[in-house]
């Protein structure tokens, strides 16, 4: 970020590495007296959409640092708990990138994560992820020391939309499809390779992650993310809306609770999806190949999604150790 954003990008990466939540909001607290965040206020109209969409990566790690992550920035209440300016400059951002509730770190991390290496012309990132070697723009780990668990977990995320891709495009080919079209049993095939091939990319990641430094504020992050529903990777949330697990095992009200964190435009489509795959969800109650197709797909999710899940536990835990056994 360049010009009086470079503030924001400063303060991002203090909060990010400040030993608890105290210090990061004492962080938040001298730009409020020092008028940087209302400087920066003024100035979120101007900012293109990508470069918001920057600010608000770094808005969520702040927020998330001091402990904030769960305020609606333009409730009321939220002013008796948080810093008032602050709330000023994430209501405003939020509002430029039509996104209310924005600290879900997967969904941002996307634009955390830059190649090691500058591609000569515009890659978009789900590409470079696929092929480049990824470094991140705000670090949970002091500079010149290795990544986090926490940064470790936010890459897998990363490279678990990036690989994910052929998922969402399998969902847009099976929206509307009947259970009885010769495509649909080929398109649950594919999503049960892509499946366990995020599966595969999860476990191979795992290691390294468990490995990895965390700190106990990294930790309470964690916890606190996790409590809200704010861990869930857009990518799952697509292929549960398309095997309808995530509504049957949820309930509509949980389902919903972990989607508000995603853009309002992505929200809309999962809804679509929710619609427009409710035929093929019917070959759970049928019998034959199509069917065991079907029910395979929805097994190959829950073992990735409870892969994740482990890496999520396991990038919380105290001690380092191996992946649980439910992955």
């Amino acid at each position: 970020m360049i010009g009086t954003w470079t503030r924001l990008d400063a303060m991002a990466r203090a909060a990010a590495v400040a030993p608890d939540r105290e210090a990061a909001i004492a962080l938040v607290e001298r730009a409020h007296r020092a008028d940087e965040l209302s400087a920066l206020r003024q100035r979120v109209s101007r900012l293109s959409l990508r470069n918001a969409e920057a600010a608000a990566m770094r808005i969520a790690v702040i927020a998330v640092s001091c402990g904030w992550g769960g305020l609606d920035p333009q409730a009321p209440a939220a002013r008796e708990v948080a810093d008032g300016a602050f709330l000023d400059l994430w209501a405003a951002i939020a509002h430029r990138i039509d996104h209310d509730q924005f600290v879900a770190l997967p969904t941002l991390a996307l634009h955390n994560w830059v190649p090691e290496r500058k591609p000569r012309r515009h890659i978009p990132i789900d590409q470079l992820a696929r092929t480049e070697v990824l470094v991140p723009i705000v670090r949970w780990a002091p500079e010149g020391q290795p990544l986090s668990r926490l940064d470790r977990l936010m890459l897998a995320a990363t490279r678990l939309e990036a690989h994910g891709i052929w998922l969402f495009r399998l969902a847009e080919t099976l929206a509307g499809r009947s259970p009885d079209d010769s495509s649909t049993p080929t398109a649950l095939r594919r999503l049960v390779r892509v499946q366990h091939a995020l599966r595969a990319q999860l476990l191979a990641e795992a290691a390294e992650l468990t490995a990895a430094p965390a700190t106990p504020q990294q930790r309470a992050v964690l916890g606190a993310l996790a409590e809200q529903g704010a861990l869930e990777p857009p990518v799952l949330q697509a292929a549960e809306a398309v095997l309808g697990i995530g509504g049957r095992r949820m309930g509509e009200g949980r389902r919903q609770m972990m989607r508000r964190h995603l853009p309002a435009q992505h929200r809309a489509w999962l809804s679509a999806m929710d619609r427009h795959c409710a035929p093929v969800r019917t070959l759970a109650h049928r019998g034959g190949p199509d069917a065991a197709i079907y029910r395979e797909a929805q097994e190959s999710l829950i073992a990735l999604r409870r892969t994740y899940t482990a890496l999520v536990q396991a990038a919380a835990r105290p001690t380092t150790g191996p992946l649980t056994a439910a992955a």
